[in-house]
């Protein structure tokens, strides 16, 4: 037991390190080419911070340990919204860009309806008895939700192509990495988070089989909330810097991420299976989406007491998991 205790905090710091070089070295590339910062956000940082829940929902799938994959997603966009959004709101209220209201959020909004959609039709098909309706997310699904993400990301770089015609990129103060460095960083920030993912599945299940927890409890709690680590330090940096842009274009990015290649990719590889839990989770993470894109419309701003009510939220939902 002490050795996976000791495991699962080594891969927890291989993930969280791993992913501060990844994206360090990626954004340092981003910026020669002077990419915006919301873009950034929304694409190499969020792809960098969520590389932590890839390489932890692959290596669960391909171990058939599925119920950490789709748990690990869930939490850690439940995660990601309620309580880095919250935190990096409750310590400085948090300015939002109108794009963002008018076409990033609702589009992570329908992506999530979608997956739901998906599990809910699984799930119940098993129910009514259909001929391929076994509780899973299928391979096809996977294939779908990874076509979204790939229009997602070819939306992405029209709209930098489009930015960069529009406007003269300023240049950056900062020191910036060599493309040399750059590339080791990506190159040992990967490595770090493969194996970090590896430690972190492996030691996560033994703990969860030991105390008698549920896979998805372990999932939803412990690895999402260890794997969204890189998002809550990157979002909180960013917030200090001024850059909100940059914090809430993380979150959402790395939610779109999580959903649209993370867990996709998991369900090209594996047939996920589906759990009443996970529809009910799912739901939980509609609606509570639906609250902070609610509180962003109000004034263009998340304020310190939303955001404080936001993390009191996941708070109560992880007593909830707790006690169900």
């Amino acid at each position: 037991m002490l050795l996976n205790l000791l495991l699962l905090v080594v891969g927890f710091v291989l993930l969280v390190k791993g992913a501060d070089f990844f994206v360090e070295g990626s954004a340092a590339v981003a910026r020669t080419f002077r990419v915006p910062s919301i873009i950034i956000g929304l694409t190499i940082v969020a792809m960098g911070t969520s590389a932590p829940e890839l390489a932890v929902s692959v290596t669960a799938g391909l171990a058939g340990k599925n119920e950490i994959a789709i748990s690990n997603v869930i939490g850690s966009n439940v995660f990601n919204l309620l309580v880095v959004v919250g935190a990096c709101a409750a310590i400085l209220p948090m300015n939002v860009d109108r794009k963002i209201l008018k076409k990033e959020f609702p589009f992570v909004l329908i992506i999530q309806a979608v997956l739901l959609f998906f599990c809910a039709n699984s799930f119940m098909g098993k129910i009514f008895g259909n001929v391929n309706g076994q509780n899973v997310l299928s391979r096809l699904e996977g294939i779908i939700l990874v076509i979204l993400f790939l229009a997602f990301m070819i939306n992405m770089v029209l709209e930098t192509l489009k930015s960069r015609k529009e406007t003269a990129a300023e240049e950056e103060e900062e020191k910036k990495l060599g493309i040399l460095i750059s590339i080791v960083y990506i190159v040992g920030g990967a490595a770090a988070i493969v194996y970090g993912g590896d430690l972190v599945v492996d030691s996560a299940s033994f703990i969860a089989e030991t105390f008698g927890f549920s896979q998805t409890f372990i999932g939803l709690t412990v690895v999402a909330i260890g794997t969204s680590l890189p998002e809550l330090v990157t979002s909180l940096t960013a917030i200090h810097k001024g850059e909100n842009d940059l914090a809430l274009g993380n979150v959402l990015g790395s939610n779109l991420f999580n959903i649209l290649f993370v867990l996709a990719l998991s369900t090209t590889l594996t047939p996920i299976k589906v759990l009443g839990n996970n529809i009910i989770d799912l739901i939980f993470l509609v609606v509570v989406s639906g609250l902070v894109y609610v509180f962003c419309l109000g004034k263009q701003k998340v304020s310190r007491m939303e955001g404080v009510t936001m993390v009191g939220i996941y708070i109560f939902y992880t007593v909830y998991l707790l006690m169900r």
